[in-house]
């Protein structure tokens, strides 16, 4: 994407996947410089079909593949397997999303791809694994966040439960493990001459999510439920508080210090100061004096101060905060190929290590790469 010289230069990726997890780490891999080939089926993944639209397909399509080429194949049909066994004798990556043994049945299994490869690194992302019971059972997000304890932890009112507002296995189980262990396995590589088979299970990081209850419950046998633990809600120093404009102030005053500042600039009762004692009566009290006064009251009673108490912004607001443009978050654009241009996808790929910001970059249209050399 640019002409300097990026840590994934020279670093071809297949990338197999569809809709989120595996597009996503892809993007970081180009983002850093890899070549990102998407292998798409002829009449184009899920993805490219979602709304909003955005010129010839959806808006996530174009965020998510960003810089990416595309090639259409049919992967069922026997005639295009020596274009895919080409394809897999020049990658150094491939991405993969589908359930355990699809591949396998396709014929560009790991084994199969490490035959025509050695030296390929082959990356399967699923929700459950290679392995195990659960291994072929279909699920999404909110399934494996459920499945493993972790959306127990804050679910709000049991009557109205509340979703999550992140796919956080998706994200935090599928694409930044992926690539974390893309990278540890590159460099591996480099050590041993070796290829790999990484079987990322979108459920198993969640525990790593979860870490705090599960040391919790192991050590004390005492399991935290909803909302009762220090940072889902049992504590009045890591909370959502309401305000008399119907906004809302985050406090996280976690440490005494922190603490202690908070309760003088709230103007909170000595007695209730030691939230020890009655966790519940402290934030009772704390909720109605934040409900007292309205967001920009608070907004200028916290500014400057230690506490680490915000007002919790729109999406709209936070994407037109100056601490965030300031750090370029959305210097780089995307454009739909009518002339339109927007942000591109925020990435967790530092700034030194992307391509040139002034560059704009489409998402690839179906097809676009078919002329790629694949042949004998």
């Amino acid at each position: 994407m640019s002409d300097k010289i990026q840590p994934l230069s020279g670093i071809k990726v297949l990338d197999f996947t569809t809709l989120l997890p595996g597009p996503l780490a892809g993007l970081m891999l180009a983002e850093a410089g890899a070549e990102v080939i998407k292998i798409e089926r002829p009449e184009g993944e899920d993805m490219r079909h979602f709304v909003p639209r955005w010129g010839d397909a959806s808006v996530l399509y174009h965020l998510l593949n960003r810089g990416k080429k595309c090639i259409t194949l049919d992967l069922k049909d026997p005639a295009n397997g020596t274009s895919i066994e080409n394809l897999i004798g020049e990658a150094d990556v491939v991405l993969e999303q589908f359930r355990p043994g699809v591949m396998d049945r396709l014929g560009i299994g790991y084994e199969a791809c490490r035959k025509i490869n050695p030296k390929i690194i082959f990356c399967s992302i699923t929700g459950y694994g290679a392995t195990g019971p659960k291994a072929n059972v279909a699920g999404h997000d909110l399934n494996y966040i459920g499945d493993t304890g972790l959306l127990a932890l804050s679910m709000g009112d049991k009557h109205a439960p509340i979703l999550p507002p992140a796919l956080i296995a998706d994200i935090g189980g599928g694409s930044m493990p992926a690539v974390i262990n893309v990278l540890l396995a590159l460099l591996q590589r480099d050590k041993t001459g070796e290829g790999s088979h990484i079987d990322i299970a979108m459920s198993d990081a969640m525990f790593m999510f979860g870490y705090w209850a599960l040391a919790e419950g192991q050590t004390t046998g005492k399991w935290p439920g909803s909302g009762a633990g220090l940072l889902t809600g049992g504590s009045p120093r890591y909370h959502i508080y309401p305000t008399s404009d119907g906004r809302h102030v985050a406090a996280a005053p976690l440490e005494q210090r922190f603490w202690m500042v908070f309760c003088e600039l709230i103007e909170l009762a000595p007695e209730l100061r030691n939230d020890l004692i009655d966790p519940g009566k402290t934030i009772a009290a704390v909720a109605e004096i934040i409900a007292s006064k309205p967001s920009d009251y608070w907004a200028k009673i916290f500014a400057g101060q230690d506490c680490c108490c915000t007002i919790v912004a729109s999406m709209e607001e936070a994407a037109e905060d100056t601490h965030f443009k300031e750090r370029g978050l959305f210097s780089h654009r995307i454009s739909n190929g009518k002339g339109e241009t927007i942000p591109a996808a925020v990435v967790a790929v530092a700034p030194q290590f992307r391509g040139d910001a002034r560059k704009t970059v489409d998402a690839p249209a179906l097809g676009a790469d078919n002329e790629i050399d694949v042949k004998n």
